[in-house]
């Protein structure tokens, strides 16, 4: 693999073909309606509701507004107990609503909050729980739902990672008050830019839906400080196909994810992530924690390596969003409150996977990684 050669990157986008995106592209030009709840924004706003066997289901231009308006609806304020580790938009959500976040320690099992503890951070500011399924392995959500029933908290999921996951005969993004999924084009479910609110309640369904649209009732009232976040019909079409492919996509990453496990999980020093029990994976990311002092390398080192012979991995998530200039003057961002945060995230390496990558690659990529210790 030279470096001249094609960049591997973490993910690729399963798009759907030109051909049956083309007749599609002709009824937009030819209907003109462009964006504002148009037919295949409904179109498919009920086609993902009959995928995810969800009831109420609020489209979005991407998560992070969703997450933004999200948090309005449900009239969150105060305090918010979040993870540390994820991506940066799940803290700036809550800082964009004048929310402060307070961050918890993870699981080393998960790498999800931890939520033995939760109830220690708990003041009398905190208003809700915003935990993340990272990597789309699920939360625990029986304890934290206990957690909140307790204190009187709403939990607002932040799903990005875990469209499709089946959950002990559970809809994980039930769970809670809300689930938010992102739909970006990293992930393993994409309309470019996108994203999407789950619910329970039709009610609130109704109230997101005024909000992400201006905050317009109807043509003349304006009942609440609304945004922009509606999803046009482009977006619309390239997710009514993408349905279509999804299970195949999963699938393949299956078979990725089974091939970097074997050639890994007896590495000294590396620990790789097989399912846990109870639930089935979708597969959007696989991820690595590399022990310096056992594997004898530095994930540095691993990533630099790698990135040399054009494979992109990608250290997610590396910094913590505590650790970051914005949030790390906060005291729940302090290193002596996240011990297993702060370690995870010098350990973490996020390979490549995607359906399409094939077997060869996939072994020159761990002959790379292993490489490193020569």
């Amino acid at each position: 693999m030279k470096k001249n050669s094609d960049p591997i990157y973490i993910t690729q986008p399963n798009l759907p073909s030109l051909d049956k995106l083309q007749p599609y592209l002709k009824e937009i030009w030819e209907n003109k309606i462009l964006t504002n709840n148009g037919p295949f924004h409904q179109k498919f706003e009920l086609a993902l509701a009959n995928y995810l066997k969800v009831e109420n289901v609020n489209l979005f231009t991407n998560a992070t507004i969703a997450l933004i308006v999200g948090l309005q609806a449900l009239h969150i304020t105060g305090e918010v107990i979040t993870t540390p580790f994820s991506f940066v938009a799940t803290a700036h959500s809550l800082k964009w609503n004048g929310i402060t976040p307070v961050f918890c320690d993870i699981e080393e099992k998960t790498l999800n909050i931890d939520p033995d503890k939760i109830e220690v951070l708990i003041t009398p500011r905190t208003s809700a729980i915003m935990p993340v399924h990272v990597y789309g392995h699920p939360c625990d959500t029986l304890k934290i739902q206990a957690i909140a029933d307790k204190y009187g908290l709403k939990v607002i999921y932040d799903a990005a990672h875990a469209f499709g996951i089946k959950f002990k005969d559970k809809n994980l993004l039930l769970e809670g008050d809300m689930s938010v999924l992102s739909f970006h084009g990293t992930k393993l479910f994409n309309t470019f830019e996108g994203g999407a609110i789950i619910t329970k309640d039709e009610n609130l369904k109704k109230r997101i839906d005024y909000l992400k649209n201006f905050g317009f009732a109807d043509e003349v009232t304006v009942i609440a400080p609304g945004i922009n976040g509606k999803m046009n019909e482009y977006q619309s079409v390239i997710g009514l196909l993408s349905l279509e492919i999804v299970d195949e996509e999963i699938a393949s990453r299956k078979k990725v994810a089974e091939t970097y496990f074997e050639l890994l999980k007896d590495v000294k020093g590396i620990k790789v992530f097989n399912n846990f029990d109870g639930y089935e994976y979708n597969y959007a990311y696989f991820p690595v924690l590399i022990d310096e002092k056992e594997y004898g390398v530095s994930r540095e080192k691993v990533y630099d390596e790698l990135k040399k012979h054009n494979i992109y991995a990608r250290r997610y998530f590396y910094p913590l969003i505590s650790n970051m200039p914005t949030y790390r003057s906060l005291s729940s961002a302090s290193k002596e409150n996240l011990p297993v945060a702060n370690i995870i995230a010098e350990q973490i390496l996020c390979l490549p996977i995607y359906g399409s990558l094939g077997e060869n690659i996939i072994i020159k990529i761990i002959g790379f990684f292993l490489n490193v210790q020569k």
